[in-house]
């Protein structure tokens, strides 16, 4: 009796699949707005018949189309984030006791495929221990990079002193407003 029950449910479930494969189909072909995914709209044909002849004898036959589809396009251009830290990498956070300098590699990447972008660069050199907000120094520049591109520089910032002692800092890009040019 248990195999009978297992044909049975199976029947049943390979008769729903089918039911809803004919409704989909049926809905489809019949043109349900909701199942058509592009969303087109529809153009109609009127047929219209000239019961008169034309100069040749021949009745005329014409299809005139109404309303007939054609795609319009809006020439938006596509939207970006401006704030382009997302689209920066840094590496290389160092301070050479012998230069008095700091510097940071910077690699800038364009990720878009047509727009060329400007990005203003802002680099600090922050105090670490402890890390109280005070910045040792910075730099900026102005950098554009050309779609799909990326630009690599050393940011640099010189100290205006002749000892140190032992001190922890840390490198960051505080800023990389990103503009479209």
């Amino acid at each position: 009796m248990d195999g009978l029950m297992q044909q049975r449910t199976r029947t049943r479930t390979r008769a729903a699949v089918a039911a809803a494969l004919v409704a989909v189909t049926a809905a489809t072909v019949g043109g349900c707005g909701r199942l058509n995914p592009f969303s087109y709209a529809r153009p109609t044909v009127s047929t219209t018949f000239s019961p008169t002849p034309d100069p040749g004898g021949t009745p005329t036959y014409g299809a005139e189309p109404t309303d007939a589809y054609s795609p319009t396009y809006s020439p938006t251009m596509a939207t970006y984030d401006p704030d382009g830290r997302s689209d920066v990498r840094g590496s290389g956070c160092d301070f050479s006791n012998s230069l008095h300098e700091f510097t940071y590699r910077v690699s800038v990447t364009n990720t878009s495929l047509s727009d060329t972008f400007s990005y203003d660069m802002e680099v600090d050199w922050m105090k670490a221990r402890p890390a109280d907000g005070t910045s040792y120094g910075r730099h900026t520049r102005s950098i554009s990079v050309a779609p799909g591109a990326t630009e690599t520089y050393t940011a640099r910032y010189t100290v205006n002193q002749s000892s140190f002692a032992r001190f922890w800092f840390t490198c960051e890009v505080r800023r990389a407003e990103k503009s479209r040019m």
